[in-house]
């Protein structure tokens, strides 16, 4: 039941498909592979290299000790880990609903258009607490806003497609150049964006993103009000790393750099995709279990699944990419499930009560690639629909049903 070994699987799996997917041999969909014709098309040009010197220097040595001395100059309370129980210091002083948003790619659009229809129903809380992991990362910190902010997520999800997020180009560490998506994040991410959310955390609300320390294989909570809090420059750029580490998949794209100082050393950490650790994430495991003396403040848990819970059938493709990429879809859904029972477990230890919303298992438009307009705008309608009629959330256990047994062994 515990997620991160099921991730390991899935870390593997990844890797492995990132050799698969560097044979000149793969055949991509032809729709894919249009969408990269037309990101080639684009005026746009890719940052110069002197943007990015510290990912071609060699890296400065440090060790285990520095690394869990670790901290962001100047913002004590940037970030904990993930599997400690320092977690419990970010804490808000009051009790009230979280919201925790898990990854999922361009399945995002499901949580957008979710978030927006519940928001249009009028039933939609303000909440104490906000989570994201890799895509729900880039919708947390709006949905932290509240529903003034549902126009410019709808707009991140309808408005772009794959030249919005990656350049058909390989870096020294990753298949994909992901410039776009760093320039896309720029320009959304602005100053008076931060200004918004520390004010929000003045009040005592929290909002807190995943990434994967990379170098630590653990991960990471950041404490993104803290760091709004600071409210200069560095503060900005910080605040724009963290949310492209968290949805930075390892081997498609690059890690990000995070500049830390440890026992007199300055030196830069590796983040990556916050869901090789996390594909949602309430508080460390440790903190729902029995023997937990902490008490989380949560009046009512909401997570949205950017995903479907149920097992899905489809005859796989015998070829090395079909078969990595069916497994690793396999595998992210078992982590979802199994983190899902983790939380009804330790949701009764504390006593509040978990409601998930997750794809439907009717909603069945194609999807031409990655990152394909149509298929993210019906999605994204198809959140709307279910936020808009109030039946999006439910326990979740019902798409985890163990099912009668058949006919084969």
């Amino acid at each position: 039941m515990h997620s991160p070994r099921i991730l390991a699987a899935f870390a593997a799996a990844l890797i492995a498909c990132t050799v698969s997917l560097s044979s000149p041999s793969l055949e991509w969909p032809s729709a894919h592979a249009q969408q990269l014709v037309e990101l080639k098309k684009k005026e746009r040009k890719a940052p110069a290299a002197k943007d990015a010197p510290k990912d071609q220097q060699e890296r400065t040595p440090f060790t285990v000790e520095d690394d869990n001395a670790a901290v962001i100059p100047g913002i004590p309370d940037a970030r904990v880990w993930g599997d400690s129980t320092d977690f419990a210091r970010l804490l808000p002083a009051a009790s009230g609903p979280w919201l925790a948003i898990s990854g999922g790619g361009s399945d995002g659009a499901f949580g957008a258009g979710l978030l927006t229809g519940w928001s249009e129903s009028g039933t939609r809380p303000e909440f104490t607490v906000v989570t994201g992991v890799s895509i729900g990362s880039l919708i947390a910190p709006f949905a932290f806003l509240g529903p003034r902010y549902d126009e410019e997520v709808h707009k991140n999800f309808t408005t772009i497609g794959a030249a919005d997020i990656f350049e058909d180009r390989r870096t020294r560490d990753s298949l994909f150049d992901y410039w776009p998506l760093k320039q896309l994040i720029e320009n959304r991410v602005t100053a008076k964006l931060l200004a918004e959310i520390a004010a929000e955390h003045a009040r005592g609300r929290r909002l807190f993103v995943v990434t994967t320390n990379l170098d630590a294989s653990r991960r990471v909570i950041w404490n993104m009000g803290a760091i709004a809090a600071r409210g200069d420059a560095a503060a900005l750029k910080l605040f724009r790393d963290i949310l492209l580490a968290s949805s930075s998949i390892p081997g498609i794209f690059s890690p990000v750099s995070i500049d830390v100082e440890a026992n007199g050393k300055k030196f830069h950490e590796l983040h990556g995709d916050g869901t090789l650790t996390a594909p949602f994430f309430v508080m460390p495991e440790g903190m729902l279990s029995a023997s937990s003396t902490v008490r989380p403040p949560i009046t009512q848990l909401y997570v949205i699944v950017n995903s479907k819970l149920g097992p899905e059938f489809k005859v796989t493709d015998r070829t090395m990419a079909g078969v990595l990429a069916r497994s690793i879809a396999v595998a992210l859904t078992a982590a979802l499930r199994a983190e899902i029972m983790l939380i009804h477990v330790g949701a009764q230890r504390h006593g509040f009560e978990p409601r998930i919303a997750a794809v439907d298992e009717a909603f069945d438009h194609p999807s031409r690639g990655p990152f394909d307009g149509k298929y993210m705008q019906a999605l994204y309608e198809f959140g709307v629909a279910a936020g808009k009629k109030g039946s999006a959330f439910g326990d979740g256990l019902s798409g985890l049903s163990i099912r009668k047994s058949s006919t084969q062994p």
